[in-house]
């Protein structure tokens, strides 16, 4: 199945590769949130590619298929997580697909055209970035962490008071924040040690789905708010860390 998933997906990376490097027809979905003729065709592509998992799985992707679907399986597509990194050119942008049993991750696939980094993994099975094993940090202080995250949209819109709050606590308590704009790509970083923790609020099932197998498959505790629970990915908050800095973590995020 793993194989097959990555098949399409390294079909459609192709297309999103070709609009990097072209011209790209931009329109807003909210004040600052962009989409382009590219995430929809990259969509389509996968939607038509992933067709044989269909009868199984429903389909939960950002610009076509509905928010939720009513079968236990579920595939997860966004097809491109960071489009504002990819509108202005910068290479931090990719495809991620999520496969689920419920709230149990299948598959995994993260796929950065620009850079040539493939991030995928089974359950059980390990994480791995373009055939190589990948594992997660090792820190067990806070204080020695560089750290990931992102901002929601409606923070242009004077919406993001707690969310500044918890970022300056974590500047406080760690070595540094990172902010580079696609939540499925901090979640492989994390996966593979460049990140130490990532946490972000406000996030769709679809921006998670992927990264979060791999995370969790390459050591990453990850959960919503409830330490040690798998995060549903309705709930809108992911923190994904060592085992060693995930509680601390938490109880900074939690101001405990």
């Amino acid at each position: 199945m793993l194989s097959k998933i990555e098949k399409a997906v390294l079909k459609a990376g192709e297309h999103l590769l070709k609009g990097f490097n072209g011209t790209k027809e931009v329109s807003l979905k909210g004040k600052i949130d962009l989409v382009t003729q590219y995430d929809v065709e990259v969509e389509r592509i996968l939607l038509n590619e992933l067709s044989f998992m269909g009868g199984e799985y429903g389909f939960v992707a950002e610009e076509s298929a509905a928010g939720r679907t009513e079968k236990k399986k579920a595939v997860y597509i966004d097809p491109i997580d960071g489009t504002t990194n990819f509108v202005h050119g910068f290479p931090f942008c990719c495809i991620s697909v999520g496969v689920y049993n419920g709230s149990e991750g299948e598959y995994g696939i993260v796929y950065n055209p620009v850079m040539n980094e493939l991030f995928k993994a089974e359950a059980g099975g390990g994480a791995f970035l373009n055939g190589e094993r990948i594992h997660c940090s090792v820190k067990t202080r806070a204080v020695d962490c560089l750290t990931a995250t992102g901002f929601p949209y409606g923070i242009a819109e004077g919406k993001g008071g707690d969310i500044l709050k918890i970022l300056e606590r974590i500047l406080a308590n760690t070595r540094g924040i990172r902010r580079a704009g696609s939540a499925a790509l901090d979640l492989c970083y994390t996966a593979r040690g460049v990140f130490d923790a990532y946490y972000e609020f406000n996030l769709s099932p679809w921006d998670i789905a992927g990264g979060a197998v791999i995370a969790r498959e390459a050591g990453c505790v990850v959960s919503g708010m409830k330490q040690g629970e798998s995060p549903d990915l309705y709930e809108k908050f992911i923190l994904a860390a060592s085992e060693g800095v995930h509680g601390e973590f938490l109880s900074i995020i939690k101001n405990i």
